[in-house]
């Protein structure tokens, strides 16, 4: 199997695994103190992140299994929170060109205030947005990719 078809089958792999995922949030307080576990997760960088960083690509290990235990250790370690996450309803949208319909189609979610994106950017678990899976309590599997992204945008 040459590296292209190995990268496929990986993908194809983690895309069977994410459908399991929405129904995964965690229960919060089952770990013991005692015994804490610990996650290794592949994490991609993008635009301001990637170039706060200094890498696109790395491994991380930190002790929990939620995305919310990621993240803060990931911060914890590289000064990047201000970059993603928004504090404040107004950090985390933006006022469009046009207004929105009065019926939305579709099923639409965001998550608590303290919790959300700042506008553009956005957190992904294997290729999913986090507001489409259990939000912060996502649960992370060992070799779970996690997408830090926040582009970098150019106006004319």
């Amino acid at each position: 199997m040459n590296d292209g078809e190995a990268r496929t089958a990986e993908t194809t792999e983690r895309r069977e695994r994410a459908p399991e995922r929405r129904d995964r949030t965690a229960e919060r307080g089952d770990e013991t103190a005692a015994s804490p576990t610990e996650t290794t997760v592949e994490v991609r960088c993008t635009g301001h992140v990637r170039t706060a960083i200094g890498e696109s690509k790395l491994e991380f290990t930190f002790e929990g299994t939620t995305l919310r235990d990621f993240l803060d250790a990931f911060f914890a370690e590289y000064d990047v929170k201000d970059l993603l996450i928004a504090e404040t309803e107004d950090e985390a949208s933006t006022s469009g060109w046009a207004d929105p319909p009065d019926d939305l189609p579709g099923t639409w979610k965001k998550n608590p205030e303290g919790e959300q994106t700042r506008t553009y950017a956005r957190v992904t678990v294997d290729g999913t947005f986090n507001e489409h899976l259990a939000g912060l309590d996502t649960r992370l599997d060992d070799g779970d990719r996690v997408g830090l992204m926040y582009p970098f945008i150019f106006c004319c």
